[in-house]
């Protein structure tokens, strides 16, 4: 990339004003929006600029740089950003450990490049949610393709998370229903399926999850009726 191409893409003028905090969020749908907001933690000036020349040559206009790893979750909250490109030239186990601390807590796509990695370190970026891991491939063609790769990633993973969440909410909200049916039917003298349409009932009186009700009412049976319930 020649100079023209690093005095452009640290232009003050060409910087953003900071991200709308909940821009996007966790909404999937608009991921690959040239809108989308993007931090660049990188302590190298000229690398960074790779990074953003790149970004920019995509259509992306809200990028932020940082190069200052002090202070770095004010940063983040500050600018909200909706996906985050890290990238460390030699990162060492001191280095790397403070950004995956990071990277566990933001829920963000993040696409990591370094120069040199060992097996362990790449295991460890994966599992603190790193979404693309990318060794000895920084160039300026190859940033939009791995942003995209990162974020795709990100978004299967997250809608895996959700059906498993889902699929564990339903297991428990069945469980406390069979609960608080059978405490219904033993003290209300009812069937099974008139207990079932009660709590369906309630439930929909009240705009609540037929499972909160059923976990309420079993919490109330428990609170004044104790071991005689």
């Amino acid at each position: 990339m020649g100079s023209k191409s690093l005095t452009r893409a640290f232009d003050p003028s060409l910087r953003p004003e900071p991200c709308a905090i909940g821009a996007l969020g966790l909404n999937l749908a608009p991921m690959t929006s040239p809108d989308l907001c993007i931090l660049v933690l990188d302590e190298n000036t000229v690398r960074a600029a790779i990074i953003e020349a790149g970004l920019r040559e995509a259509g992306h206009t809200r990028v932020h740089i940082v190069t200052e790893m002090h202070g770095l979750v004010r940063r983040i909250t500050e600018i909200a950003p909706d996906v985050i490109v890290i990238d460390l030239s030699n990162p060492n186990r001191d280095q790397l450990e403070h950004l995956l601390q990071m990277s566990r807590a933001v829920r963000k796509p993040i696409a990591m490049f370094v120069d040199q990695s060992d097996r362990d370190m790449m295991e460890q970026a994966i599992e603190a949610g790193v979404s693309a891991y990318v060794v000895d491939g920084l160039r300026q063609d190859r940033v939009k393709s791995i942003l995209d790769m990162a974020i795709a990633r990100f978004n299967a993973f997250s809608r895996l998370q959700a059906e498993l969440e889902d699929t564990r909410q339903a297991l428990e909200d069945r469980k406390a229903i069979d609960r608080a049916k059978a405490l219904l039917m033993k003290t209300r003298a009812m069937s099974e399926d008139e207990a079932h349409h009660l709590l369906r009932r309630t439930a929909m009186t009240q705009s609540r999850r037929m499972g909160d009700v059923a976990r309420a009412l079993v919490a109330s049976a428990e609170l004044l009726l104790g071991d005689e319930k």
